[in-house]
């Protein structure tokens, strides 16, 4: 998708696909559009806030645990539940991210719910993503966090190094590539409910 569709996105896909609705007074919408799954020592500073920022800006429903989040709520209802509910899944891997049982939890979750995923690797590679049975997680939790982090490292994304690259040209390129996978998505959802509408016979 070209930079001047997105300029005109907002307004095109909204009126082309009415059941995503933009945020228009809070932050705090349900159900989200796009989960941002990541590290948060590693990247929240950096290209998660940045994507976050940026999603919003084009009017769609990002989450964000620090965002959509407040004191009181309920860390895995509300995080599964935004998971289920969600389009999109974007994962932000970064060098510390197979530490966290979060992080793996959360892809374990988006991948059983059969999301669309766009992996992000930054400054790691694929295939130096692993998990690691440290003896206090449960197998049945290892062997789910194995299968989806193999099922992420086998899907195509974007790489990413943070002492080279650019954070705009990242966040840029992972927000395009949202926005044709909702597109993809919705067109879908209209192709079959166009399928299922009986056809009246005069």
């Amino acid at each position: 998708m070209h930079r001047s569709s997105i300029v005109n996105f907002p307004r095109q896909f909204f009126r082309q696909y009415p059941s995503i609705q933009p945020a228009v007074t809070s932050r705090v919408a349900k159900p989200c559009d796009v989960f941002i799954n990541h590290r948060g020592i590693d990247t929240k500073r950096t290209v998660v806030t940045l994507l976050y920022d940026h999603l919003f800006r084009l009017n769609l429903h990002p989450f964000l645990d620090n965002k959509n989040m407040k004191p009181g709520d309920k860390l895995f209802d509300n995080i599964n539940s935004a998971i289920r509910k969600c389009k999109v899944g974007v994962t932000v891997f970064s060098p510390r991210y197979c530490e966290s049982y979060f992080c793996l939890h959360e892809l374990a979750l988006i991948m059983e719910s059969k999301k669309k995923v766009i992996p992000i690797f930054c400054d790691i590679k694929p295939s130096q993503l692993r998990v690691v049975d440290d003896g206090k997680c449960p197998m049945e939790d290892i062997r789910r966090f194995r299968w989806a982090l193999e099922e992420a490292k086998y899907t195509v994304g974007l790489t990413f190094d943070s002492l080279k690259g650019n954070w705009s040209e990242v966040v840029t390129s992972a927000s395009d590539i949202v926005i044709e996978t909702l597109v993809e998505i919705e067109s879908e959802k209209q192709m079959q409910r166009h399928k299922s509408t009986p056809i009246l016979r005069a």
